[in-house]
């Protein structure tokens, strides 16, 4: 088993490897929206959930984690906040067991900014300030996650996404993407293992602009450059975990769980860097109390910091979490972003998650 485990392992990253050469002058950042995570409790554990993950928020981090859900349906909803109220972050999941060895989900995430001002038309032609010429719109990025997941025979279980991606600025700007994720579980007595590839293929997003005449004599008279259509690659990721759950006595118990998150898009300010792969380790923990009270600490976003000296110092971004689960309901908080030397404020993290048989 563990030789066709690295045997599918060693197919992901030879596809990574030929998408990475094929596309080596692509951006770094593209649909960073889709890194942030989702579900409370992920964020208190600083998103290091992918090998031990058991809910229907797998079906973002892990698909193949989608197996180990403890009902036949689970839904779960998560709000939080960014920039102090400015942007808005929303998940919608729901998982349903189709038989005792598959399982399929869906998730919808919303990143925004809402009543942005249109400062374009202020002044009138005659040089006057009208703001009854100021205008709202919203700044949004929309992703849609159609996850399937397999248990294969002995004991390694598979699962697959089908990304629809939909970014949009107002009437102005908006694009269509489409991507896809694999993943892998391997669990034995005491450890468990994942592998997840994002973006296998590369994801693609097509912008379209439609720039009224108006606002066209704006942007030429003030020297600013009009958009064309264009189209925006993500490149793969891959995410290495391996988890272990402790019992420490007959109330307490205890998960770990260290991720990689391994890019290969050219040299970042990571743990480990290099031209051709970067490497950014994550750790959570989780303590349960009778399987009804749980307290969470992570430590993740990894980062070298370069100072106005040129010197580089190391930052590294804790979260902590709380959690309580009755009957058929999960409740849990998280705040992240707590002590971060970056410019980002802390943000509050809400999500509650229930399970129908």
């Amino acid at each position: 088993m563990n030789t066709k485990f690295l045997f599918t392992l060693g197919i992901v990253l030879t596809s990574v490897w030929g998408a990475v050469f094929s596309q080596s002058k692509t951006p770094k950042y593209s649909n960073e929206f889709l890194t942030i995570g989702v579900g409370a409790r992920n964020f208190g554990m600083a998103n290091s959930v992918i090998a031990g993950i058991e809910d229907v928020t797998a079906g973002y981090y892990n698909p193949a984690g989608l197996l180990h859900i403890k009902k036949d349906m689970e839904f779960s909803l998560m709000h939080s906040e960014y920039f102090q109220g400015i942007a808005k972050y929303d998940y919608l999941g729901f998982s349903k067991r189709l038989d005792e060895n598959s399982v399929g989900g869906i998730s919808l995430i919303r990143f925004g900014t809402d009543d942005i001002p249109n400062t374009t038309q202020l002044i009138d032609k005659e040089g006057n300030i009208n703001y009854d010429n100021i205008t709202r719109f919203s700044a949004a990025d929309y992703a849609l996650l159609l996850s399937y997941a397999r248990r294969l025979k002995m004991g390694l279980e598979v699962g697959g996404n089908f990304k629809i991606i939909h970014r949009r600025i107002g009437d102005m700007a908006k694009s269509w993407g489409f991507g896809l994720d694999l993943s892998a579980n391997y669990r034995t007595e005491k450890w468990k293992f994942a592998a997840v590839l994002r973006d296998v293929t590369t994801t693609v997003n097509s912008w379209s602009y439609s720039i009224d005449d108006a606002t066209r004599e704006v942007f030429v008279a003030t020297g600013n450059e009009i958009p064309e259509n264009s189209t925006e690659i993500t490149l793969p990721r891959l995410i290495l975990g391996a988890s272990r759950d402790v019992k420490l006595n007959e109330k307490f118990e205890l998960t770990a769980e260290m991720n990689l998150n391994t890019t290969f898009d050219g040299k970042r300010n990571t743990f480990i860097r290099s031209n051709g792969l970067n490497i950014e380790p994550s750790l959570g923990v989780e303590i349960g109390f009778k399987k009804l009270l749980f307290v969470r600490t992570g430590f993740g976003n990894v980062q070298w910091i370069r100072q106005f000296d040129r010197s580089e110092t190391l930052s590294i971004m804790p979260s902590i979490g709380v959690g309580v689960a009755f009957k058929k309901f999960k409740i849990d908080y998280a705040i992240s972003n707590v002590g971060n030397n970056s410019l980002a404020l802390y943000s509050n993290v809400f999500s509650l998650s229930f399970g129908l048989n």
